[in-house]
């Protein structure tokens, strides 16, 4: 029947719009959806550490975080709270490495924390890198560091490489050796660079707890 062929084109018609026009409107609402914000990223300057150094300046170093993230994390608590201030450098081996971050200054304190299991990778123990010490146990890291002065691929895979020296590497070199040194350098005072702390003055040292003076030691005689 002739009426119906008008009607039939219609509908095709009509069909072959909404056809055309789906991929249009898809597109018109994923574009007014709401999209999930991208993370931040984190600022280059928070995973810099820096160390000034009694030897005469001030020592960068990039941390690792996508290498040895809970080495990196531990580094930086323990850096924010003032642990290693003051710390000597303990251990001290010409054309190996210097050792820092006990308390004591024997190299057999840490932290109060739990000890770190062991994060290695095949990043190798250039001039430079600073890597973690630890005891025989694999999982033993805790607050001790070393920085390389020449490289020594013995130690690769073997001990968690956490950052690497970018300036400042002169005042690494000028540290006194010795196991223990007769006249130690020490760290004066570490921080992350985002923290914005300045770099201490010149001839200051970092403040380490004296014994209180008593009347008997006012008393004492004088040593000749």
């Amino acid at each position: 029947m002739r009426p119906s062929t008008p009607i039939k084109f219609l509908t095709m018609a009509m069909t072959t719009a909404a056809l055309m026009a789906s991929p249009v409107l898809a597109q018109e609402q994923a574009e007014s959806a709401p999209t999930e914000a991208a993370p931040a990223s984190v600022p280059a300057e928070e995973n810099m550490l820096l160390l000034d150094l009694s030897t005469g300046g001030r020592v960068t170093i990039q941390l690792f975080p996508e290498r040895a993230p809970n080495h990196v994390e531990r580094i930086k608590k323990l850096t924010r709270e003032g642990f290693y201030d003051g710390i000597i450098f303990h251990r001290v081996i010409d054309g190996f490495m210097a050792q820092t971050g006990d308390p004591t200054g024997t190299g057999t304190g840490s932290s109060s924390l739990p000890d770190l299991k062991a994060e290695f990778h095949p990043f190798p123990h250039l001039r430079g890198v600073v890597s973690m010490a630890r005891a025989e146990s694999e999982d033993s890291a805790n607050s001790q560091f070393f920085i390389v002065f020449y490289p020594r691929f013995s130690l690769d895979s073997k001990y968690t490489v956490f950052g690497r020296v970018t300036s400042g590497m002169q005042y690494v070199d000028s540290i006194q050796r010795g196991e223990p040194p007769a006249n130690p350098a020490r760290i004066l005072q570490a921080s992350i660079a985002f923290d914005g702390k300045p770099a201490p003055l010149p001839g200051a040292r970092a403040t380490v707890a004296e014994k209180e003076i008593t009347a008997d030691d006012l008393n004492a005689p004088i040593a000749p």
